[in-house]
């Protein structure tokens, strides 16, 4: 038998993607967001979201399983480095954007 190998990267998962897409087809309908890219590293996992394709992302939402048992694997990162929000739960995450989004529409 061969000894239990971490995985050589971390990816979002088919329901992760799903819960991130539909805030993100949301905001694009409010002509908020426009462009996203995704990134699978050894030791995180990357959604990136854009304004425009050519410059740096507004937000990104970071994936680190290391941190499950403590501050919580998911994270949304301001523009500047700032951590907006970490949680166990990539919906209560997320709604760290949803707030803006009703800012942005009123």
């Amino acid at each position: 038998m061969r000894p239990f190998q971490a995985p050589e990267q971390i990816a979002f998962h088919r329901t992760e993607l799903s819960i991130i897409l539909s805030l993100y087809g949301r905001m694009v309908a409010a002509g908020e967001w426009r462009d996203y890219g995704i990134s699978c590293l050894r030791d995180v996992a990357v959604f990136s979201i854009f304004r425009r394709t050519a410059e740096n992302p507004l937000y990104r939402i970071e994936k680190r399983p290391k941190l499950r048992g403590k501050q919580g694997q998911y994270a949304v990162i301001g523009m500047d480095g700032q951590i907006l929000k970490r949680g166990q739960d990539l919906k209560t995450v997320l709604r760290v954007l949803e707030r803006k989004m009703i800012r942005a529409v009123e």
